[in-house]
């Protein structure tokens, strides 16, 4: 039977099985997250003019879904790369009992999936959350079989979780997305939202060495189809962190010759 989207107060503690939080989305029942219905909720954020001016193609478009939404292609565009880089975060996410892991933004192909079973057998929780509806209809749809994940219609640079709520935050191929203004106030967010002794994982592009065959592809490519991602070429990722985060809590990893980079932050 479908429900309609409701509005619930952000009071409880993160270790309950399951959180009543504001916009969510549970799986394991038929929710409506149709346009026409997504815009009668007050507390739903709105599309940032970035994303629909620079990636309505990739992710707001109904037929992007269908184009994207393959295994194969999502591993052609990371070169081969896509569960190397997908069980580096596993290897991050520690599942003890109890735990709660927000992943920031949906992603095409199965690491949502992974990361779901990699928490289920411990019954840890995996919370998404994304800032259009027509991703998180998608992400339901794939991850039905997993009772232990929720969806969230958030924005990743407001996110309307407490302080130290989760236990792990992973931000998958999101920060080459966003604008430097968006993708400081994100990573801000991703910190705030970790509880002391937690991880932060970020994956995402990095300028890769000047001996990599793909360097010269990789830079057209970008600046043709994704202007924002060069900056991770031009400047480390811990560049956009916040001034308070000491270097000795920062762990950076490189993946296929740098082109790729995984950035952990200890709380």
């Amino acid at each position: 039977m479908k429900q309609s989207l409701t509005t619930q107060n952000n009071e409880t503690n993160i270790n309950e099985d399951k959180l009543a939080l504001d916009d969510e989305f549970p799986l394991g029942s038929t929710v409506d997250l149709s346009e026409s219905t997504a815009p009668s909720n007050p507390g739903a954020p709105s599309i940032p003019a970035y994303l629909e001016d620079t990636y309505w193609w990739a992710y707001l478009h109904p037929r992007a879904i269908w184009l994207f939404e393959r295994k194969w292609l999502v591993n052609l565009i990371l070169w081969g790369n896509m569960r190397r880089l997908t069980q580096t975060v596993l290897d991050e996410i520690d599942c003890a009992a109890g735990n709660s892991v927000l992943q920031v933004a949906c992603v095409y192909g199965d690491f949502s999936n992974r990361l779901a079973s990699h928490l289920q057998p411990s019954r840890s929780r995996l919370h998404i959350i994304d800032i259009a509806p027509i991703q998180l209809r998608n992400a339901r749809k794939k991850l039905d079989p997993h009772e232990t994940v929720s969806l969230h219609h958030q924005d990743s640079s407001r996110l309307q979780f407490g302080p130290g709520q989760f236990s792990h935050t992973v931000v998958y191929f999101l920060l080459h997305e966003q604008p430097e203004i968006v993708r400081r106030k994100t990573i801000a967010e991703a910190i705030r939202v970790t509880q002391p002794g937690g991880k932060v994982v970020f994956v995402d592009y990095h300028g890769p060495n000047r001996s990599n065959p793909l360097r010269y592809l990789m830079s057209h490519v970008l600046r043709w189809l994704e202007p924002f991602a060069l900056d991770l070429w031009r400047n480390e990722l811990p560049d956009y962190l916040p001034q308070d985060i000491k270097p000795e809590q920062v762990r950076s990893e490189f993946y296929c010759d740098g082109l790729y980079q995984k950035v952990v932050i200890a709380c």
